[in-house]
């Protein structure tokens, strides 16, 4: 079943970059945007979209998917809001950082039919830029995109293997795992990072001033942790939310983590961190392949 008009509801980074990415892999169908007038009107310069409308119970009018790219509470009120008035035969998505919380509401809301009618997503791209100004066609590629399918549920038929197989042509590697796990992963590797480096660059300003020529004078190593500081909060507060429990054990922690080398710095154990710390980066066999192998048809 081939897909012929998509819907992205959020026409910024993510949802723009989704948008020029399948056009890039010749995606013939139409794509409309829902957002903000203003958002609507640079996405349309920049060939982002075919047409959009403010309200998005407009914009969905005739399409075959939707896809959520907003933050996780407007997600969750999304699914809400439109997903009992979508046609059985258009199917729902999204790309929130968070995942046991939406999959959660789209149940309440689907209940039985929830395997035939949404699609848990999480594509771990991004910028520490936001908003369709930086929407770039290549930002997926051989990014890690999470899908958290209800069980039984089949992503090789109909709209849901049409959508996957998108993905798959927009270069970017298509990972599954239970919701639960993926908030848990992400709370590490994802989530735990932009606290860390919002809590370093916050740290930076209070010590020397906002005025201080820190990133010059600091090099590569500060620039690089302290990049996504930039990130913008009206996204970061959502995904704190709705993963606290996992986001909180994760600085607990790291905290204690921190608070272990502190204690340490003049006695062998702080060598005993540095060695640990080097077995990430050590080449062991078939730990890059973990996700690319991972592929959806290798999950029935």
């Amino acid at each position: 079943m081939a897909i012929r008009q998509i819907t992205i509801i959020g026409t910024g980074l993510i949802g723009g970059s989704l948008a020029l990415a399948l056009r890039k892999a010749n995606f013939a169908g139409r794509i409309v945007g829902s957002d903000r007038q203003s958002t609507l009107e640079k996405a349309r310069e920049r060939g982002v979209i075919d047409d959009g409308a403010v309200n998005p119970a407009d914009a969905v009018r005739g399409s075959d998917v939707v896809v959520l790219a907003t933050p996780v509470l407007a997600i969750m009120d999304l699914i809400e809001r439109l997903g009992p008035a979508l046609p059985a035969k258009t199917i729902l998505t999204d790309v929130g950082s968070t995942k046991t919380a939406v999959v959660e509401q789209a149940q309440k809301v689907f209940g039985k039919h929830v395997g035939k009618r949404f699609l848990a997503g999480h594509p771990m791209a991004g910028k520490e830029l936001s908003g369709v100004d930086y929407a770039d066609a290549s930002l997926f590629r051989d990014a890690v995109w999470f899908f958290t399918p209800f069980p039984a549920q089949n992503l090789n038929q109909g709209l849901f293997g049409d959508f996957v197989e998108w993905i798959d042509k927009i270069g970017a590697r298509i990972a599954m795992m239970p919701a639960n796990e993926h908030d848990r992963l992400c709370a590490w590797i994802s989530h735990l990072p932009q606290m860390m480096s919002t809590a370093l660059a916050a740290a930076l300003v209070e010590e020397f001033g906002a005025d201080a020529p820190l990133l010059p004078a600091g090099g590569r190593a500060l620039k690089e942790m302290t990049r996504i500081s930039a990130s913008p909060y009206s996204m970061w507060r959502d995904v704190a939310i709705s993963n606290k429990h996992n986001l909180e054990d994760a600085l607990l922690k790291i905290e204690q983590r921190l608070a272990h080398i502190r204690e340490n710095l003049e006695t062998r154990e702080l060598a005993a961190e540095f060695e640990q710390a080097h077995e990430l980066r050590k080449p062991v066999p078939g730990r890059n392949s973990l996700f690319s192998a991972r592929r959806y048809r290798e999950t029935e």
